[in-house]
């Protein structure tokens, strides 16, 4: 008889646990365009791979009411499964339950799955919508976040985090994804702020939207906060499978290696023109990123963020790379605040996950200015240089034009230990450019000239040959070899293929102190 009744009681358990909010919850949220809790898991994951686990804890709060409301699992999901095949743990918020609030008991489901992660070295993924800490509970529910952030922090750099946005995440919610490694949104329907609208206006007077404030082109395009932006919960989880795609599951394995049919030899033609004669005219560098890589398929991260460096990941002969590159179509390719706190961030992930580094440099300098030099750029700027400088994996560094003044430098040169140095015949390795040395250099004698103008060409002229040339880079050994364009992938595949057994070491110490 107990028996029966016990199965009864399971069933009538389970069923709780799947009804969430109730039954008008699930349907507003659909209605909404947006995928519940678990339908976004079975998005996620490999079908049938799912399991639960804490499915009946409850909260144990007895205040305000509470303790008239316990529904099996507290509106967290925990639990494991797994995107092609390989593990990963994951937890989703649902916000039909108590508006997917944070308490005591739920916070602890998140860190057993994170605590079982390091034990088994698999990536935690976050599928967060989240009105903040259950305020019912007080200094509980922030004691939880607390703990959350603690192994936040301890798992960098050991496993992959990732960080899916899927509804509102306010106050001590978007602390935890803030330190995880890459952060997904969803346009017109997640937010990120630590006050909300209502809060700013009474405190500061402003009026300001959700959207505005926090949304997903706030955070993709301004403040830099998020790295994808999707167009729907579906678009969105598809996004995390394929950067996962091009992870390693922790700290000791190799990125995964795919199957690639794309020849190592194949040539590229079409880069032998595409870098214009006149080095004041733009060109589009994800062109080259896209011919070189595998299939040409490039996975760009932050593409709407500082968009005079592109960041992302791509493949060479089935292996994963990051890919670093300027872009001259955009503020000239200069470096600034922005894109390099972006791409000492990007250079720091892979570094830490064994994914080699593959610079693209055309790059007049850092970008010159009042609000750059009073925001910080030295301090800004110094976060890329470390961040190369730091980083042990194989660096390959391709120098496709300009290559000035302390941005040469930076941009992974020889001097940084990058391990191969190439250039196009295109190079231009100097302080600055020919122009500006020559105006400084021979102030004097065009200042006295007949014919100012055409003496400065004619310096000009002599100037790039003789100090910008990449021979004289190529001479000096500060670059390995100077390529044809077309060639470009069949270099880096053998530069990959030499560098396969790297190892590399920095000083023993605690850690250093990057320029924050």
């Amino acid at each position: 008889m107990s028996g029966s009744l016990n199965l009864a009681e399971l069933a009538r358990r389970n069923a709780l646990a799947d009804l969430a909010g109730g039954a008008d919850k699930l349907e507003r949220q659909r209605a909404e365009g947006r995928m519940t809790a678990r339908e976004r898991l079975e998005a996620l994951l490999d079908p049938g791979s799912f399991v639960e686990l804490d499915r009946f804890v409850t909260h144990r709060c007895h205040h305000f009411g509470m303790e008239h409301h316990h529904l099996p699992g507290d509106g967290f999901i925990t639990g494991h499964g797994k995107i092609e095949g390989r593990l990963v743990y994951v937890f989703s918020q649902d916000f039909t339950v108590w508006g997917g609030s944070l308490s005591a008991a739920n916070a602890k489901k998140i860190c057993k799955i994170m605590d079982l992660a390091v034990k088994v070295g698999a990536p935690v993924i976050g599928l967060n919508d989240s009105g903040g800490a259950r305020i019912q509970e007080g200094v509980e529910s922030l004691g939880g976040y607390a703990d959350i952030f603690l192994r936040n922090t301890l798992c960098s750099g050991v496993i992959p985090q990732l960080s899916v946005i899927m509804g509102p995440c306010a106050g001590g919610a978007v602390y935890s994804p803030a330190i995880t490694d890459f952060i997904f949104m969803v346009r017109r329907s997640s937010y990120m702020f630590v006050t909300g609208p209502d809060v700013i206006k009474a405190v500061t007077h402003e009026q300001v939207s959700k959207e505005e404030l926090g949304g997903a082109s706030t955070h993709n395009e301004i403040s830099g906060v998020a790295h994808f932006a999707a167009q729907s919960d579906a678009h969105c989880l598809a996004l995390v499978r394929e950067l996962y795609s091009f992870l390693p599951s922790n700290n000791r394995e190799d990125p995964p290696r795919r199957p690639c049919q794309d020849p190592a030899d194949r040539s590229c033609e079409r880069l032998d023109t595409l870098v214009p004669e006149n080095p004041k005219h733009p060109y589009d560098i994800k062109t080259i990123i896209e011919e070189v890589v595998d299939e040409h398929d490039f996975f760009e991260v932050q593409a709407d963020y500082a968009r005079n460096l592109v960041v992302g990941f791509g493949r060479i002969t089935g292996r994963p790379v990051g890919i670093v590159a300027n872009q001259p179509a955009f503020l000239a390719g200069c470096l600034d605040r922005m894109a390099s706190v972006k791409g000492a961030r990007f250079v720091r992930f892979c570094d830490a996950f064994n994914i080699p580094l593959i610079v693209f440099e055309d790059v007049p300098g850092f970008l010159p200015g009042v609000d750059q030099e009073h925001g910080g750029i030295i301090k800004e700027g110094a976060k890329l240089l470390y961040a190369f400088c730091e980083a042990t994996v194989p660096k390959i560094t391709v120098i496709t034009r300009k290559a000035y003044g302390g941005a040469y430098d930076v941009m992974n040169s020889k001097h940084i230990r990058a391990d191969v140095n190439l250039a196009f015949p295109t190079a231009e390795i100097a302080v600055m450019g020919p122009e500006g040395a020559v105006n400084i250099i021979f102030r004097k004698e065009l200042a006295a000239a007949v014919e100012p103008e055409k003496l400065r060409q004619e310096l000009i002229a002599e100037y790039r040959q003789r100090f910008a040339s990449p021979f004289i880079a190529a001479e000096l050994g500060f670059i390995d070899g100077i390529i044809l364009p077309r060639d470009t992938r069949r270099h880096l595949v053998q530069a990959l293929d030499m560098l396969r057994d790297k190892v590399d070491h920095n000083p023993k110490k605690k850690h250093g102190n990057i320029p924050l």
